[in-house]
């Protein structure tokens, strides 16, 4: 069995201050117990979805290394990022890269849109000489549609949010990455954009074996593309497996909720009336708290105050839930 490409082993994030004598408590559990394995073959899309502050991107930093765990590991092809040397790190940095929400925010406005294909190429020596870089840029342009012509020679504000972001796909194959942690890629794209981008990530992943980290709270667009959905819930796993198997069939009760909320196309069926507004945050201050839903939970008992669930699998598939209504199922094993 070959070696993952990454593996996230009860990976937490607490920011903040526990409670002291002299301080009220400040700490919030930004991201609890996660785990998460994703192998090298085949290139798959990993969605990890929830709603804001559901602690997606907390662990999309983690992952890029721009945030330090404060317990567990994130491990890329075995090794773990947070001991990395400088010249691994570089390694992983070439090896791992990321596609954010806002493409604009990644150009310097003085400089022409060159200059972020020329700083890669020279930072991981890409190309001996100026034909090999004229070569390797338009063949990543190509990737994305997109002709070197019409866009190197251009200013960032010259460009539409859609050609802004595919450069940024663009830039991140050059490379030729294992893995893309794409955050929120096409939420600021409009819908026929959003349709060409999340095609090219699917065609990177089955043609080039590139795999997806894909952060985001549109259920929809994880429904499209996405092999695998892991939904958050203020820091922990509501439940996980297949896509098409969770949102089709969702389990736990707040990914009902998550579900029944979405739109559907019907001008008789009235959208928003039933959809209750998020609940308050204060079981979130300590690790040990019971279910963060139970606020908002139909089904909430006293033992959910008590301990937070155990994720159990369900009818002996890869569908999971972390919730005390499935208690006579199995615990799921860790997914490390």
């Amino acid at each position: 069995m070959s070696q993952p490409l990454l593996q996230i082993i009860n990976a937490t994030k607490i920011y903040g201050n526990a409670s002291s004598f002299l301080s009220a408590n400040t700490q919030t559990v930004a991201l609890q117990d996660f785990n998460l394995t994703i192998d090298e073959h085949p290139a798959t899309i990993t969605t990890i979805a929830g709603e804001s502050g559901s602690g997606k991107t907390t662990l999309a930093n983690a992952v890029l290394g721009f945030v330090n765990l404060s317990s567990g590991q994130i491990l890329y092809k075995g090794r773990d990022i947070a001991t990395l040397q400088r010249s691994k790190m570089l390694e992983y940095r070439r090896e791992v890269q990321a596609i954010f929400q806002d493409p604009y925010e990644v150009y310097n406005p003085f400089y022409r849109v060159r200059h972020i294909f020329d700083m890669v190429i020279r930072r991981f020596k890409l190309a001996r000489n100026k034909a090999e870089e004229r070569e390797v840029i338009q063949q990543a342009l190509k990737i994305v549609g997109l002709r070197d012509e019409e866009v190197l020679e251009k200013y960032p504000h010259q460009l539409s949010g859609g050609q802004r972001q595919r450069m940024m796909i663009a830039r991140a194959y050059l490379l030729k990455p294992g893995l893309i942690v794409a955050d929120e890629p096409v939420s600021m794209v409009d819908a026929s954009l959003r349709a060409m981008i999340l095609d090219i990530m699917m065609r990177l992943r089955d043609e080039h074996n590139i795999s997806f980290l894909y952060i985001t709270h549109d259920l929809s667009t994880a429904y499209q593309i996405g092999n695998d959905i892991h939904i958050l819930y203020q820091g922990s796993i509501a439940e996980r497996g297949e896509t098409t198997q969770v949102i089709e069939n969702p389990k736990h009760p707040y990914v009902q909720l998550l579900i029944d909320s979405i739109p559907v196309p019907d001008p008789d069926i009235k959208w928003g009336e039933d959809v209750e507004a998020a609940g308050d945050e204060k079981m979130r201050s300590q690790a040990n708290s019971g279910c963060r839903f139970y606020p908002r939970c139909p089904h909430g008992m006293d033992r959910c105050l008590e301990k937070q669930p155990p994720i159990y699998q369900l009818n002996g598939s890869d569908h999971e839930a972390a919730c005390y209504l499935y208690d006579e199922m199995p615990v799921a094993e860790k997914r490390n």
